[in-house]
């Protein structure tokens, strides 16, 4: 997802932003070397290099309520007209941006566009669609080779949205003049003459009618000079041709654009919409939309403006840094605008202000976009949302004081998020207490949240800062800065092991890059100094150490601990391809989808051979919804070898595309297919371990107990959840909670165990573990769920 600054909130970090293998890359040698171990004359240098940024102020929108947000849209949603349906799912997309609801942003924009009421809404969500998902280009090609098309947001036939509205017969019936004249009239440009049928020509409109069949002296001549009127002899000669035939075949570009400045000027309606179609259909690269969009404004075709805004759109991001693409959204008046994009104004400008702050949140495009984006706010939400996003752009380029009567303005129109924005500015002009009384005002008078304390904490000091702290963690334990604040105290303290903690509190349910670094040096250094240390003071493993190490990392269901080891594998000549797969897997077990799906093409593009990458394309098929394509480079894997990773993904793909209850014989098949294969204990825990969930479903509980059995005798730990499982099917709750505990006892993340531990004990411990799944990982849903309906 393109969101540039991810959400304090948000459990997919910055790691989503980065590739998969970077979240540990730093730069090399650019300090001094330092020892490892400090000591009290390193102190202060120390101090220096343990710096915790301040927390980033968010251009999203931030209600204090979010519920009661989500609420009134869905009520919104239910009542309003069709025309209003795609502005509510855009704020609703605001709205989850806020909160980091990557998914469910994403879905509010496909209901924009799937509910759009015209078709430049259609054009501008199906182009931001397409926009968020770049990137996956692969995809599309991977399902081409299994003959299926994925053009799921292509380009629209604008022409067929928008219908022509003019009746053809109109001017038939406006003959005056009795006279008797010739059925003929010609028209004389420069030497040439030009032939028309009068009756055909004075049909194109009023003007012709008039000039023709009317009061005019024209109506008596059968010879009319039009050299004075823009058109050459061949253009005047297409236009007759029009007449008789109501279409323009073959004629040029060049031809097109001077006939519809003549059907302009003489109000011919139907030959101009001909020419706005013919135009139209022409408009196919980035050169075309440029020179045509000009003649689209002025000559007002909308059709053609908006195939030439179809392009522009289709193009993005590398469009806008085209400064002619940039000067016609910015220069265009409110009428060519209506002409170019209809009413959907409000949404073109949030399309194009979040591309611009993307590519630079400093740059004067991304001013001057958000700029146009509060002219044609609709309504108080849309444009405190547009005030407080040009106010971050303002504040971020330090120009104060226009951020702070932007903040100011978005602040009054209800966005309270703003004011951590002013308190950062009167805090740059020395007025640290007024910015602490500031925060003090807005936490006493509304429902206070963790951001508010978050933001106080920057205005004070010692135990007021603490205790801010601790309140913002309490109220939002998502928000990493409250964390890495107290760990680096405790590391300037050299409580080393304190800081560690703390900083596990967070990677326990959240893979922040920022912690993340801080946990690997330990409290030591900063992070440009990692290589030097790790060559320094790290015996370099060799690759039997290695699979020793991720085996006991991965046994002890520690992902972070087995990422650290991959990271250092793939720095050898170790088979990359296997490694990047592993790494995709540990990734989607933290929850991190988009850094495991680029992780997954990592592998692929590191192959070994192409039986492998088969396996590779399959897995990247099956995470993305397409369980039969995924299937397919299965089965065409098996036919060139037959492999575990072969069987084990066409396992979960037919398990996953069946509806078949019988398919389950055959998922076993596979799974013991697979087990007979060559791989290492790793996965074949794993495959035990699913073979034993068949087994489950089946309602064969002693074949599932010797597969969790044989599982975890090779230190496959999750197995202990699914013979648990088994023992409460047989009636023995109390085995079923020991198995648990086991599991627990053994798991660096077992948040996971408490919560399915409290299914097998009574009242009283149910509600003491999923007390502990909360405080483990405050984002698993079902302790709140159980306790609110008890």
């Amino acid at each position: 997802m393109k969101t540039f600054f991810p959400s304090e909130s948000c459990k997919e970090t910055q790691l989503n932003a980065l590739n998969p293998q970077s979240w540990l890359q730093v730069e090399r040698g650019k300090l001094s070397k330092i020892s490892s171990q400090p000591s009290s004359s390193s102190s202060s240098s120390i101090e220096s290099l343990i710096k915790v940024p301040e927390p980033p102020i968010l251009p999203f929108f931030k209600p204090v309520d979010y519920v009661e947000v989500l609420a009134q849209i869905h009520e919104e949603l239910e009542s309003c007209s069709p025309q209003e349906r795609s502005n509510l799912y855009l704020l609703q997309y605001q709205v989850f941006r806020g909160l980091g609801e990557i998914k469910l942003m994403r879905r509010s924009l496909r209901a924009a566009w799937q509910k759009a009421s015209s078709a430049h809404e259609k054009l501008v969500f199906g182009a931001w669609l397409k926009y968020e998902k770049q990137g996956e280009d692969l995809i599309a090609d991977l399902l081409g080779t299994c003959g299926k098309c994925a053009q799921e947001f292509g380009p629209i036939d604008v022409a067929s949205q928008l219908p022509l509205d003019i009746n053809v017969d109109s001017h038939e019936r406006l003959f005056i003049n009795g006279n008797q004249i010739s059925r003929h009239v010609s028209f004389r440009i420069g030497d040439e003459k030009i032939v028309c049928d009068r009756k055909k020509i004075s049909c194109l409109s009023a003007p012709f009618n008039a000039m023709l069949n009317g009061c005019f002296t024209e109506s008596l001549c059968e010879e009319i000079d039009l050299s004075e009127n823009n058109i050459s002899p061949s253009g005047m000669r297409a236009v007759n041709e029009f007449s008789i035939s109501s279409s323009l075949n073959e004629v040029p570009t060049n031809l097109l654009l001077e006939i519809l400045v003549f059907a302009n000027k003489f109000c011919c309606e139907r030959l101009k919409d001909a020419c706005d179609r013919k135009l139209a259909s022409q408009v196919s690269t980035r050169e075309d939309a440029v020179e045509l969009m000009e003649y689209a404004l002025e000559e007002n075709t909308p059709i053609l403006a908006a195939s030439c805004l179809q392009v522009f759109l289709r193009d993005l991001p590398d469009c806008l840094n085209d400064d002619r693409v940039v000067e016609i959204f910015l220069q265009a008046n409110r009428q060519q605008r209506s002409i170019m994009v209809g009413s959907a104004s409000f949404s073109l400008y949030s399309l194009l202000s979040e591309v611009a702050m993307h590519l630079d949140p400093r740059s004067d495009k991304a001013a001057c976009f958000l700029e146009q984006l509060i002219e044609y706010a609709e309504t108080d939400r849309q444009r405190l949302i547009a005030l407080h996003q040009l106010g971050c752009v303002r504040f971020w380029r330090k120009e104060y004081e226009e951020a702070k009567h932007l903040f100011e303005a978005a602040l009054n129109a209800g966005h309270v998020y703003s004011v951590a924005a002013l308190a950062r500015i009167g805090y740059s002009k020395g007025h640290k207490l007024w910015a602490y009384e500031k925060l003090s005002s807005v936490i006493s008078t509304v429902a206070p949240l963790g951001w508010m304390h978050q933001e106080r904490s920057l205005y004070c000091e010692g135990e007021k800062c603490w205790e801010d702290l601790e309140k913002a963690t309490e109220l939002d334990p998502t928000l990493t800065y409250p964390y890495m604040y107290r760990a680096a105290s405790l590391m300037r303290s050299q409580n080393t092991q304190d800081a560690l903690a703390e900083i596990n509190r967070i990677l326990r349910f959240k893979l922040a890059l920022e912690c993340l670094e801080l946990r690997m040096f330990e409290g030591r250094v900063a992070a440009s100094q990692l290589r030097t240390l790790v060559r320094e003071h790290v015996d370099n493993w060799t690759a039997a150490d290695c699979w020793l190490q991720l085996y006991d990392r991965w046994s002890s269901v520690d992902d972070i601990g087995s990422l650290s080891v991959i990271y250092q594998m793939l720095e050898s000549d170790a088979a990359k391809g296997v490694l990047y797969f592993r790494q995709s897997l540990l990734l989607l077990r933290l929850n991190c989808p988009e850094a495991a799906m680029r992780s997954l093409q990592l592998a692929r593009q590191h192959a070994s051979s192409e039986h492998e990458r088969l396996v590779y394309e399959g897995w990247i098929l099956y995470d993305t919804g397409h369980c039969e394509e995924g299937l397919q480079k299965a089965e065409e894997s098996i036919k060139i070898k037959r492999s575990f990773e072969a069987f084990f993904l066409k396992a979960y793909a037919l398990a996953d595309s069946s509806q078949d209850p019988s398919c389950s014989s055959t998922v076993v098949s596979l799974l013991e297919d697979a087990l007979k294969c060559p791989s290492d204990r790793l996965r074949k825990g794993q495959a035990l371990n699913n073979l034993g969930s068949v087994y489950v479903d089946c309602g064969k509980l002693d074949l599932a107990a010797d597969c969790y059995i044989n599982a975890l005798k090779i230190r496959h730990t999750r197995a202990h959840q699914g013979l648990a499982r088994v023992h409460f099917l047989r009636n023995d709750k109390t085995a079923a909670y020991d198995e648990m505990t086991k599991l627990i006892d053994k798991a660096r993340n077992n948040a996971s165990a408490y919560e399915k531990r409290s299914e097998y004990c009574d009242r009283e411990l149910t509600k003491a573990d999923l007390e502990m799944v909360t405080r483990l990982d405050p984002l698993r849903v079902y302790p709140y769920r159980y306790r609110a309906a008890g």
